[in-house]
């Protein structure tokens, strides 16, 4: 009797950290990381434009900065290699609700585990001004520092006649490794995000009634960090509306590797925005449609874009538990932009997913 009990209870807790476990997976993969990117893409470079060794046309900066390549670590990438000031010259604004992101690898000059002497800045400011306010630019603006294994920001503003509000987190940038760094701005809430970790979330990170149009990174000589894929996004997306009432969708926050068709990480919160709108209106069935820009030859192209389409539908119905049968998929490759393939921004533009209601 004791060791039939024995056994009931063991089973009973087998089967609680089965359970258990299943949660804490589905939970991983569905709500860890909440980015969203901007509806409009304003600015994008990913230093393909100019030479190896080229100062990037699209940035201005007071210190010293060159376009490199990296065996570990493919595509061009820009390194800041003498500390100052390096400003993306983003032309359109940001509006009130706006995101960041860029991929991002800490090099320092000396030995150090960790990242050091990095600032971000947002900031309302003029671009043919950079260095107006001096140590505090601009007229308001938010900053946020790396110091080996914390983060640091405070604010500040004219109206409060400098900083106003500070704080710290737990995080540490390790050098040598490579993040996707993501700013999300929602009127004064600012997130910073780290590859699937939330960083920051701060319901007062900015200061009201300023226009926030200037993004900064601020370097030491003790340091020279490499970027890429710098996007800057506007506008917030109604993806439900999009794809309900207007019945197509344009995504922008879906991302894949170079000539790869895997679904990376930071497309989970858009692919399961997406999930949710089907899972709330079970009758409505979709078509996932791949596009390219016009880099490489259109055979490639066109069946890169079916890949990357089919990729995506996968996604939904394994991980998010979408019925196979509510979803076709196609792939346009270049053959529909949405605008000319002239710009890094507008090649940016034509690469996208598209959900048709269907």
């Amino acid at each position: 009797m004791k060791n039939s009990f024995l056994v009931s209870v063991l089973l009973l807790s087998f089967l609680y950290i089965f359970m258990f476990d299943a949660r804490a997976q589905e939970t991983s993969v569905t709500s860890k990381y909440d980015f969203i990117p901007g509806e409009k893409v304003i600015f994008y470079d990913d230093f393909t434009a100019e030479n190896v060794g080229d100062f990037p046309a699209q940035w201005n900066t007071n210190g010293s900065g060159e376009i490199v390549s990296t065996s570990n670590f493919p595509g061009r990438w820009f390194q800041l290699t003498k500390g100052g000031f390096f400003i993306p010259e983003a032309q359109e604004k940001f509006t009130d609700n706006f995101t960041i992101e860029f991929d991002f690898i800490p090099i320092t000059n000396f030995t150090s585990e960790y990242m050091v002497s990095l600032d971000f800045f947002l900031i309302c400011g003029t671009l043919s001004n950079p260095n107006e306010g001096g140590a505090i630019p601009g007229n308001a603006g938010i900053k946020i520092s790396t110091s080996y294994d914390i983060i640091t920001w405070v604010n500040y503003s004219e109206k409060d006649e400098g900083y106003k509000d500070q704080g710290t987190s737990s995080f540490a940038f390790k050098t040598g490794e490579k993040y996707h760094v993501a700013f999300w701005v929602q009127k004064q809430r600012v997130r910073m995000y780290a590859n699937e970790t939330k960083v920051l979330d701060l319901p007062r990170g900015i200061r009201a009634d300023y226009d926030y149009n200037i993004f900064r990174i601020q370097t030491t000589d003790d340091i020279s960090p490499i970027i890429s894929n710098f996007r800057i996004a506007a506008g917030l997306p109604d993806m439900r509306n999009k794809l309900l009432t207007e019945g197509k969708l344009i995504s922008y926050g879906i991302y894949f590797d170079v000539n790869k068709d895997i679904v990376k990480p930071e497309s989970y919160p858009s692919i399961k925005e997406i999930a949710a709108i089907l899972k709330d209106n079970p009758t409505v069935k979709i078509k996932i449609v791949g596009h390219t820009d016009s880099d490489g030859d259109d055979k490639s192209n066109l069946d890169l874009s079916k890949r990357r389409a089919t990729s995506v539908k996968n996604t939904l119905v394994k991980d998010f538990g979408i019925d196979d049968a509510r979803i076709e998929t196609d792939g346009k490759g270049e053959g529909e932009p949405v605008t000319l393939n002239d710009s890094a921004v507008n090649k940016a533009l034509n690469r996208r997913v598209e959900f048709l209601k269907i």
